[in-house]
Order: C-alpha cells, then structure tokens, then sequence
C-alpha cells in the first residue's frame, strides 16, 4: 500500500511540476489559469459568479480579474443588463490562452491514455474514483 502511495504522491508532483513550468510560460498562475478555464467554459461572466464557482471570496476574485487584467487576458465590459455589474469577457490573447490550454489538456490526456487498453483504462479510473473520494472525506 504504501507503494502505491508513493507512486500517487509522485504522480502528483510531476503533474504539478510540469503544470507551474507550463502555466509560467503563459504568464499565469494556477488561481489565474482556473479563473481563465472557468471564464472558457462559462462564457462572459460577472466577478460575482466567478468568484462562486471558483469557491473564492469577492475580494480574491477582484485581485485575480486585475492580474487577469493587466496582463492582457481579460477586460471589464459593462453588463448588458444590469448597469452595476460588469461582465469578465477574454481578450484575443485570453481567448487564444484558453484554447491552448484545452487543446494541450486533450494532447496530454491521448498521450497518456490514447493507447491504453480498454480494460485497463477502466479499471484505472475506476481506482481513481476510490481513491479521489476517500481522500475527498479526509481532507473535508
């Protein structure tokens, strides 16, 4: 068992490590690259509704929208309909960064799963579920 934990735990340290070195090359950080993954997925978001599905306060998701902001990802457009709110909406370079990101997550997850045997690919999400939700109850 604990084998398999050190292979988990290395796992998890070379994800990370190549994740910082490749999210430094975009010039983000993982909380900025989160927001950007959620901002790609949602659309034109207000700070408000960021700021919840990212699980942060109000005051954390201003300070990452400004980083955001000032370094060319993403601008501040008035909402539509509500004149107190503005809407987060991707700047080209956003838009490019969050569409390299999704492409080198489906590039990775082939290289890494693409010629794997049906059954053995099974059973190793399988493991993951166990394992992700034990460790869910833990850490929670």
């Amino acid at each position: 068992m604990r084998d398999a934990l050190n292979r988990v735990l290395e796992l998890a340290v070379v994800l990370n490590d190549d994740m910082t070195r490749d999210l430094e090359r975009r010039g983000l950080t993982g909380s900025r690259a989160h927001l950007v993954w959620e901002l790609h997925r949602r659309g034109p978001s207000t700070q408000q509704a960021l700021a919840g599905a990212l699980g942060v306060t109000p005051r954390a998701i201003t300070g990452l929208v400004d980083a955001l902001v000032e370094g060319g990802f993403v601008t501040r457009e008035p909402h539509p309909r509500d004149r107190r709110a503005t809407l987060v909406t991707f700047t080209k370079r956003g838009e490019r960064t969050a569409k390299g990101l999704e492409r080198d997550h489906i590039e990775l997850a082939g290289k890494l799963f693409g010629d794997m045997p049906a059954t053995t690919f099974r059973g190793f999400t399988r493991g993951l579920d166990v394992v992700l939700a034990r460790l869910h109850e833990i850490v929670t």
